[in-house]
């Protein structure tokens, strides 16, 4: 039989948020921050009209809208994944003059009711591009890059992602 460990919640100072807080099923929230993605030199996205996916012990997921992509840049992958709360993602490969960063971006072409907004919006690894940027900090990716998570220093975990945390 395998035993789950479930870790203890960190208290968030003044400011930040504890991703043990957030709710399951997951929420969807507007974002006012201006969100950067930025691959070999490039800006490859860059929007002050995003959405952030919060669920339980998870970095928030920030979704940015096709319009403030870079789509010359991105080339369709194949292969698809399915969320039980979002639905069907499809996967985007970065290509800037030959430097590639394969699946590096998802989207929800037809997401559930509860995800509509972010249809056809994009979300990064921030752990396959260079930098990613909520306001004026860069953010830390999520461990694992299953769940795509970005980390700032306005939430704290622990994580779910790393190696020993699938059970959580």
């Amino acid at each position: 039989m395998t035993v789950f460990f479930r870790p203890k919640r960190i208290e968030p100072g003044p400011g930040q948020e504890s991703v043990w807080d957030y709710p399951r099923p997951p929420r969807l929230e507007q974002v006012s921050e201006r969100l950067k993605v930025v691959f070999a030199g490039e800006t490859i996205a860059e929007t002050g009209g995003g959405y952030r996916v919060l669920e339980t012990s998870h970095p928030p997921v920030y979704y940015l809208p096709r319009a403030d992509v870079r789509l010359d840049l991105l080339v369709a992958a194949p292969g698809r994944s399915f969320c039980e709360f979002k639905g069907v993602a499809r996967y985007w490969t970065i290509d800037v003059g030959g430097r590639r960063s394969e699946n590096a971006a998802w989207s929800y072409p037809d997401p559930t009711d509860g995800f509509r907004p972010i249809k056809d919006f994009l979300a990064f690894y921030a752990s396959r591009v260079d930098d990613c940027w909520v306001g004026d900090e860069r953010v830390e990716a999520q461990a694992g890059d299953f769940y795509g998570g970005w980390i700032t220093s306005r939430i704290v975990g622990p994580f779910k992602g790393a190696a020993g945390t699938r059970g959580w």
